[in-house]
C-alpha cells in the first residue's frame, strides 16, 4: 500500500454519466464523473483511473471496490455490486446521518427512498418506465431549446409565468416545447415549464411512499435549481443541502458497502 491506509472505491456508472469515489479512514479523498464510454467497462475504466491518478496511487492500491448503477453487472474488476437504491441511499445518509428521505432523480429514472437510523432501505417507489421527468428528457428538450442543460437552471429562476406543460411522455413535451417557441414565448417561461414539469412527476411519484424529514435530492438533476424550486413548493418541503456533490451520492454509497464488506470479510477470518 505504499504507507497509505486503506482505501476503499466506489463506482456508479448510469446512463449519462460514470461517477467514481475513493474513501480512507471514512473520509471522501477523491471523486471524478465523466461522460458515460461507449460500453459500461470503459466508462468504469476511465472513471476509476481518474480518481487513482488524481491520488497518486494505482489499481493495487485499493483494498476494495463495489460498483452500482446500470453498468454494474459488466466490471469484472469490481469486488462486488450493489443496488443504485442501497447505494443512493447509504451514500447521502453517510454524509449527514440526519438523513431519512432521498429523492434520486438520475439521468433514466427517479426514485424515492426511504432509510433508517443505519441508512438502510426502509422503503422506496422507482419510476423507470419513462423517461419523462429525468436527466435525459431535459437533455433532449435542453438542445430542443439550443440552450445548454446547465443553462436550463439558471433560465427557470428568471422567470415568472411558466409555460403549462401538460404531455407526461417526452416526445409530446417537445411538441409543446417547439409549439411554445414558435408562438413567441419566452425561453426563460419554457425553461420554467420544463422544471415545474418534472417537479410535477417527481412529486406525484413521491406520493405513493410514507416520506420522512429531512429530505435531500441527489442525482444530477438534482443540480438544476429550478427544478428544486418547483419541487420544494410542490411537496411544501425544504430539502436539505448535501456536503457533497450530490451527483456522487450512488459512488460514495458504494463505497461505504466495499469499506463494510471488506471490514466483515476481514473480521470472519480473524474468527477463524
Amino acid at each position: 500500500m505504499d504507507g497509505h491506509e486503506l482505501i476503499f472505491a466506489g463506482l456508479d456508472i448510469g446512463s449519462l454519466t460514470a461517477k467514481a469515489v475513493l474513501l480512507e479512514n471514512d473520509i471522501m479523498i477523491a471523486s471524478a464523473i465523466i461522460r458515460v464510454r461507449p460500453s459500461a467497462l470503459d466508462s468504469a475504466k476511465d472513471v476509476m483511473n481518474a480518481v487513482i491518478m488524481e491520488k497518486g496511487l494505482s489499481e493495487q492500491d485499493i483494498a476494495c471496490c463495489c460498483a452500482t448503477g446500470y453498468g454494474r453487472l459488466d466490471i469484472p474488476f469490481a469486488d462486488l455490486n450493489m443496488s443504485e437504491i442501497s447505494c443512493h441511499g447509504m451514500g447521502a445518509f453517510f454524509t449527514d446521518n440526519g438523513i431519512r428521505t432521498i429523492i434520486d432523480i438520475g439521468g433514466q429514472d427517479c426514485k424515492v427512498i426511504v432509510v433508517n437510523e443505519k441508512g438502510l432501505i426502509k422503503d422506496f417507489i422507482m419510476n423507470d418506465k419513462c423517461a419523462a421527468g429525468t436527466g435525459r428528457s431535459l437533455e433532449m428538450l435542453a438542445k430542443t431549446l439550443d440552450v445548454p442543460l446547465s443553462s436550463l437552471g439558471p433560465l427557470t429562476l428568471k422567470s415568472w409565468r411558466p409555460i403549462d406543460i401538460t404531455n407526461k411522455c417526452s416526445i409530446f413535451m417537445e411538441l409543446e416545447v417547439l409549439d411554445a417557441l414558435y408562438s413567441g414565448k419566452k425561453l426563460t417561461h419554457i425553461a420554467a415549464g420544463l422544471s415545474d414539469a418534472v417537479a410535477k412527476r417527481v412529486a406525484s411519484l413521491s406520493a405513493s411512499v410514507q416520506m420522512e424529514n429531512p429530505v435531500c435530492v441527489t442525482g444530477g438533476v438534482s443540480k438544476n435549481k429550478g427544478v428544486l424550486k418547483f419541487l420544494e413548493k410542490r411537496m411544501q418541503r425544504t430539502f436539505v443541502v448535501l456536503p457533497v456533490d450530490p451527483q456522487i451520492a450512488g459512488a460514495l454509497g458504494a463505497a461505504v458497502f466495499a469499506m463494510r464488506s471488506f471490514e466483515k470479510k476481514e473480521k470472519e477470518a480473524f474468527r477463524k
